[in-house]
C-alpha cells in the first residue's frame, strides 16, 4: 500500500511538472504579442477562479483563514514579483535556459535555511550550491548569445523563488496549504488587475490566443493543485529530486514549439544544475537541528 501511494504521489507530481512546462512555453509564445503584465493578470485571475472552484466546496471559509496574514500576503507578493521577472526572462531567452537558472532556487534555499531557519546545512548542500552556480555560468557564459537583460531577469526570478520557498517553509507550520494557494492567487489577481488597464491598448487577441491566455492560468492552477495532492501520498524527500524532470519537459517543448536546441555547453550546465539539485534534495533527508532560543 505504501508503494502504491508513493507511485500515485509521484505520478501526480510529474503531471504537475508537465503542466508547469506547458505554462512556461505558452507564456513565452504569448510574450511575443502581448505585454507581460497583461498575461500575468489573466493567469492569476483564471488561477483564482480555479482555486476557488476546486477548494471552496471542500474547505469553505477555511481557504481564507490565516494566522499570520501579513506574512502570507508578503509571500504572495514575492510570488507575483517572481512571475513578472520569469515572464520577462522567457520573453528574452529560450525556455530551457530560463527554467534552468530559476531552478537553482532550491539550492539557495538550502544554504539560506541555515542562518535563517536554524537548519543544519550538510556538506552535500554546500557542494550542490557550488555546482549549481557553476551550471549557471555554463549556461550564461560569455559568448552564449543569451540576452543579458533576460539573464538578469532569470536571476531575479531565481532570487524571488528562493524567498518564496523560504517563506513557504516558515508558514506551513501555522497556515493551511489551501489558504496559501488561495492568497497567492488572490494577491496576484489584485496586483496585476490594477496594472492590467495600462496594458490593454495593444492588439486584441483572437480566439486562439484567448484560449492560450486562459490556459496559462489553468496550467498554473491545476499544476499547484496536483502538487498539493502529490504531497499527501509521497514524502517530500522522494518528490524533491523529481522536480528537475521539468528541465527535460522545458527543453522538449522549447524544441517542439520554437525549434530551439540548447548548445552543448548549455546542456552541460542544465545537467549540472539538475544533478546538484538532486544531490541537495537527497542530502536534506536528515532531520534539521533546531536552533536554541
Amino acid at each position: 500500500m505504501h508503494t502504491s501511494n508513493t507511485l500515485r504521489g509521484l505520478s501526480l507530481f510529474m503531471a504537475g511538472l508537465v503542466l508547469f512546462a506547458c505554462m512556461d512555453t505558452t507564456i513565452k509564445y504569448l510574450t511575443a504579442s502581448y505585454p507581460v503584465p497583461l498575461i500575468a493578470a489573466v493567469r492569476y485571475a483564471v488561477n483564482l477562479v480555479l482555486m476557488t472552484a476546486l477548494l471552496a466546496p471542500f474547505h469553505g471559509r477555511e481557504i481564507a483563514r490565516t494566522k499570520r496574514t501579513g506574512l502570507v500576503i508578503v509571500r504572495a507578493c514575492v510570488l507575483a514579483l517572481g512571475t513578472l521577472a520569469a515572464s520577462f526572462a522567457l520573453q528574452r531567452m529560450p525556455v530551457a535556459e530560463t527554467i534552468s537558472i530559476i531552478f537553482v532556487a532550491p539550492i539557495v534555499v538550502i544554504l539560506a535555511s541555515g542562518p535563517l531557519l536554524g537548519e543544519r546545512v550538510s556538506r552535500s548542500g554546500y557542494l550542490a550550491a557550488a555546482t549549481g552556480f557553476a551550471g549557471i555560468l555554463l549556461i550564461a557564459r560569455p559568448g552564449s548569445g543569451l540576452d543579458p537583460v533576460g539573464v538578469a531577469c532569470a536571476l531575479v526570478a531565481m532570487a524571488t523563488t528562493s524567498a518564496y520557498q523560504l517563506l513557504s517553509r516558515v508558514l506551513t507550520a501555522s497556515e493551511s496549504t489551501t489558504a496559501l494557494l488561495f492568497y497567492s492567487a488572490l494577491v496576484g489577481t489584485i496586483l496585476y488587475g490594477i496594472a492590467a488597464p495600462w496594458f490593454v491598448g495593444g492588439p486584441q487577441p483572437g480566439l486562439f490566443d484567448t484560449m492560450l491566455l486562459i490556459s496559462v492560468g489553468a496550467y498554473g492552477g491545476l499544476g499547484h493543485f496536483l502538487f498539493t495532492a502529490a504531497y499527501r501520498h509521497a514524502p517530500a524527500s522522494i518528490l524533491a529530486p523529481a522536480n528537475y524532470a521539468q528541465l527535460l519537459w522545458s527543453a522538449l517543448l522549447g524544441w517542439l514549439v520554437f525549434s530551439h536546441v540548447p548548445d552543448q555547453w548549455a546542456l552541460t550546465g542544465m545537467a549540472v544544475i539538475a544533478g546538484s539539485g538532486i544531490i541537495a534534495a537527497l542530502g536534506t533527508r536528515r532531520p534539521p537541528v533546531k536552533r536554541s532560543v
